[in-house]
């Protein structure tokens, strides 16, 4: 392939960020290749269908897993979902053991970072959305994901607004 073909994918983090570090970060995820697997909006309101279902509930079960987060407002869509994850502080942490990351997902205090929350929550659900289909190799999610960092109160409000 000619170099200037290659396709170049431009990282939408913010350069020198530590993504570990305590604050809170509106995601979207989206499911792989923007397919409506999650349910279907059906007068204005989003009706999940059992994977839809699987997805919110591996959501929720994020708190049992990295104990140092906690999870705000969250819609899941017909083929994405927008989310509101909260990194504590570490004198917020209690003790317990989340997953095994890998070496470059924690951050200087060795709490697990964005990244491996979000990875943990795509392998849940898509474990559990594939065992429904019994299909272990289908792709659930899109490789990547967006992340933005919310500062300060007023901008949380307005992306609370837009998820709701």
């Amino acid at each position: 392939m000619i170099p200037s073909q290659a396709h170049h994918r431009r990282s939408i983090r913010l350069a020198g960020y530590d993504y570990a570090q305590a604050g809170w970060y509106f995601v979207t995820i989206c499911s792989h290749g923007k397919t409506c697997l999650f349910g279907e909006v059906v007068d204005r309101k989003m009706r999940l269908n059992g994977l839809g279902v699987i997805v919110k509930d591996s959501w929720a079960d994020l708190v049992n897993h990295y104990h140092h987060i906690t999870l705000d407002a969250l819609v899941v869509m017909p083929n994405h979902l927008h989310g509101i994850i909260v990194l504590k502080p570490v004198l917020d942490v209690g003790v317990g053991a989340g997953f095994k990351p890998a070496p470059t997902s924690q951050g200087a205090d060795g709490l697990h970072g964005l990244g491996e929350i979000i990875r943990g929550l795509k392998t849940f659900s898509a474990r559990r959305i594939n065992q429904t289909r019994f299909n272990s190799g289908e792709p659930v999610w899109q490789r990547n994901y967006y992340e933005h960092v919310i500062r300060g109160e007023p901008a949380l409000n307005r992306i609370r607004q837009y998820i709701l």
